[in-house]
């Protein structure tokens, strides 16, 4: 079996051979030309429309140009999947779609439109006058190495991924060739910037961590009692976490509070989309995000399309079958959260039982983001969220915001790429902050939020999602500050 595993051509019709069964591949993506992400995008259609099953995505980096530097800046990631295509078939394959694309003969490592490189195909180790496998510079070059990391877990999950780190130049496999680089300690300096694009915008969670303004639009929400029911009073509320420094504003028209009736999707549409429009309008609102809180998928389309930025799904696409691929069609960053049941049993003691809270959300958290991944939202879009609240009794709600670092390392134990989603936590002014504090009233609860934001913070939390701006933004500085120092 060993004589199988590498293959020296000297032409490229020696491949055939390896034409008989599928091979899981990694492809590499750059693109510093143009809108970037959207030739990315192209490219993927194209692939698949080529006999390439994309399988797994890793994150987006942006990252300064290497040996020829006077050129803008580069995105790159990668894909791992499966084609039945030769090697060299493939290699062709991809030469095309850069030459679809508007790549053209130019400056050796200049600008470019699109760049796919394989890294790895099948088992094998290839060299030929114009293919060699692994690729030869991949040792070198932490802008291939940090997606390639992406996709691959922390655990061996197969014979290929063995024999990839077999291939390593390095004893220890691609987990050492990494971290001889530099490894994770390279995210957020020396030209390497983990990034999701949002709106029009390269978000860099690296730099400091997002305050998410909550807008409730419902009657019965558990804290503003229903307070920004008429669009003046939303957009006034809107302007005010604006002016106080929120980030993103989250607008949801759907009480995911316990024991909550749901409303149709029709009814929550209309209570939404008049405030999104409004706030749209908003000359501050200028350069904010705009969030949808809904498990329908038909509310996160027409919202959208009206222009919402991202969609923020409690149920994790478990409420509606279509939500991942509606969201995989819009094309916008997707929320995934924890929650078992929906908002009307997530509380009963089945939903309740768990063995370790931590492990066990980071592994059904991990299963929610990788439907959507399977379902078409590539991983570089998704944003992770443990559900504090949802599905959890008070000392579980303590364990996942003491636990952040566990659920992404539960994670990690699949796709490294998933586990390095940017992690949003939502305890503003929840339940078991009362239960803690003797405060029954949930107005009374943003002290204890302010101090359940500042442990999520320094646990690893990405986006924070709270009522109370001022206070929680400046809970969020100083552990920012404080995250600098280490």
């Amino acid at each position: 079996m060993a004589a199988c595993l590498s293959l020296f051509h000297s032409s490229p019709d020696t491949s055939v051979a390896v034409h008989v069964q599928e091979h899981e591949i990694v492809i590499t993506l750059g693109s510093n030309v143009g809108d970037r992400l959207h030739n990315f995008n192209e490219a993927l259609q194209l692939m698949k429309k080529s006999g390439i099953h994309i399988a797994r995505h890793a994150c987006l980096y942006e990252t300064e140009p290497a040996y020829v530097t006077d050129q803008p800046r580069f995105l790159n990631s990668a894909v791992r999947g499966v084609t039945k295509l030769g090697p060299h078939e493939l290699l062709g394959v991809l030469k095309k779609i850069e030459k679809d694309l508007g790549r053209t003969d130019g400056i050796r490592y200049g600008p470019r439109p699109i760049d796919l490189d394989i890294l790895f195909y099948g088992k094998f180790k290839i060299s030929s006058e114009i293919l060699t496998v692994p690729h030869e510079r991949i040792w070198e070059r932490p802008f291939v190495m940090a997606p390639m990391m992406d996709l691959i877990g922390s655990s061996i999950d197969s014979d290929t991924v063995a024999r990839w780190h077999d291939l390593s130049v390095h004893s220890g496999g691609l987990f050492e060739s990494w971290e001889k680089l530099g490894g994770e300690s390279l995210i957020g300096k020396d030209g390497l910037k983990r990034v999701l694009l949002v709106g029009n915008r390269l978000w860099d969670w690296s730099e400091r961590t997002f305050v998410m303004g909550i807008l409730n639009l419902t009657p019965d929400s558990f804290s503003d009692r229903g307070k920004f029911q008429s669009v003046d009073a939303a957009v006034s509320q809107a302007h005010f976490m604006i002016s106080e420094g929120a980030d993103i504003i989250d607008l949801g028209a759907q009480s995911t509070r316990p024991m909550a009736p749901s409303v149709s999707a029709e009814e929550e549409l209309d209570r939404l989309i008049p405030v999104l429009e409004a706030v749209l309008k908003m000359p501050e609102a200028e350069g904010k995000l705009l969030s949808v809180d809904t498990f329908y998928s038909e509310v996160a389309s027409e919202a959208v399309s009206k222009g919402a930025h991202l969609i923020n799904d409690v149920s994790g696409g478990q409420l509606d079958s279509k939500m991942h691929s509606v969201v995989a069609r819009l094309q916008v960053p997707y929320v995934t959260m924890h929650m078992r049941g929906d908002p009307s049993t997530m509380q009963n003691s089945k939903n309740l039982q768990y063995d370790d809270v931590c492990k066990q959300v980071g592994s059904e958290l991990y299963l929610r983001a990788r439907d959507a991944e399977i379902a078409g939202i590539p991983a570089w879009r998704v944003i992770i969220d443990p559900g504090i609240g949802f599905s959890k009794n008070t000392e579980q709600n303590l364990d996942i915001l003491m636990g952040l670092s566990t659920i992404r390392a539960e994670i990690a134990r699949k796709s490294s790429g998933l586990s390095h989603a940017p992690l949003l936590i939502g305890p503003s002014r929840k339940r078991f902050l009362g239960d803690v504090c003797s405060q029954p009233d949930a107005v009374d609860r943003d002290p204890a939020t302010v101090a359940s934001v500042t442990a999520g913070v320094l646990g690893g939390a990405n986006i924070v999602r709270v009522h109370n701006i001022r206070d929680n933004l400046d809970a969020v500085k100083l552990c920012d500050a404080m995250l600098k120092r280490r």
